[in-house]
């Protein structure tokens, strides 16, 4: 599912790492860009899988090297300690660190217009509103927390009438009646639970007020100083990545079977399910990962909720005018 990682341990590495007036380890060619991504192989990365096997980058003049990530790996940690260019990760985590730590990052782009995560209960005893939530058993990952509490704190729910336990990504529990609802990407488990003989009900936190992006990209100042226009090869050869594999969500995840998806122990059906699911939190007017300025103010007054305290010019948005124009 998602990153089982503390931000504790993030925040950490940061203070003894964001001072550092060069980043160490950097032996990529010119023309080349690594890419940190923020979990395992699966849909959530199909676009860039497509626009690496169709030979998008090398036809914008770009040597992608790609990095998995998984429930060990901070995305941030791998472009602040050099061995990447550029990272998928959570806004709250990465406008955290800027805030307190002085990180030197930028997001450059969105992946998900809409975060993905979500309260998914069992369709036979649904939960479909914040509200619905009271007196009820909910599970919730540590990274996911202050997410939950911001999103109750803006429907006018006290955290005392929910009952907040802790969840490990296993909608086990859920099928045994043992909870109520859990926190989960919305656009997996639902398959999951389905495979298990029962159907899901979910709604996004994105939807009752906790508006944030998720997949940000994110660069070091120093790399939209040195790479710039890689950086923007990149925007632009993963965007046509994303349009083709939308063209048909179920046509692209067979054909990673035996490559990109190989032994994640996930069946295909669930990355074409994955997939579908996806689109419609990633599809935007302007493209895949635009940020326009109601969104990016949305996304700070999310996060203000909770005490992060972003602004404006933690976002730079020229590298997708450039891309556009």
């Amino acid at each position: 599912m998602r990153f089982t990682t503390s931000r504790r341990r993030f925040i950490q590495f940061l203070g003894a790492s964001a001072a550092m007036t060069g980043l160490p380890g950097r032996v990529f060619a010119a023309n080349s860009l690594t890419m940190q991504a923020a979990w395992i192989n699966d849909a959530e990365f199909a676009g860039y899988f497509v626009a690496m096997d169709n030979g998008l980058y090398e036809a914008e003049g770009l040597k992608l090297n790609y990095l998995s990530g998984g429930p060990d790996v901070i995305p941030e940690s791998s472009i602040i300690a050099g061995k990447a260019d550029l990272a998928l990760t959570t806004p709250d985590t990465t406008i955290k660190v800027i805030a307190e730590q002085g990180a030197p990052f930028k997001i450059i782009g969105a992946q998900y217009q809409k975060n993905p995560i979500g309260i998914v209960s069992l369709a036979k005893a649904p939960i479909n509103s914040p509200e619905e939530l009271r007196g009820k058993t909910l599970a919730v990952p540590p990274v996911n927390v202050i997410s939950v509490d911001a999103m109750l704190a803006i429907n006018g729910i006290e955290k005392s009438e929910v009952n907040i336990i802790p969840y490990a990504y296993d909608p086990t529990p859920l099928l045994k009646g043992e909870i109520d609802a859990s926190v989960d990407f919305t656009t997996n488990v639902p398959y999951t639970i389905e495979q298990a003989g029962e159907k899901a009900a979910s709604f996004l936190l994105y939807d009752f007020g906790y508006k944030t992006y998720n997949d940000t990209v994110v660069v070091t100042e120093e790399a939209l100083r040195s790479k710039r226009s890689e950086l923007v090869a990149w925007l632009k050869a993963s965007r046509m990545g994303w349009e083709s594999n939308f063209v048909d969500t179920a046509a692209y995840p067979p054909k990673f079977k035996d490559t990109w998806f190989a032994g994640t122990g996930r069946t295909i059906e669930n990355e074409i399910y994955f997939n579908g699911a996806q689109k419609p939190l990633m599809e935007h007017s302007a493209g895949v990962f635009a940020m326009d300025e109601d969104d990016i103010e949305a996304n700070l007054a999310s996060l203000a909720r909770i005490g992060i305290k972003g602004n404006r010019d933690m976002f730079d948005t020229t590298l997708l005018e450039e891309v556009d124009a």
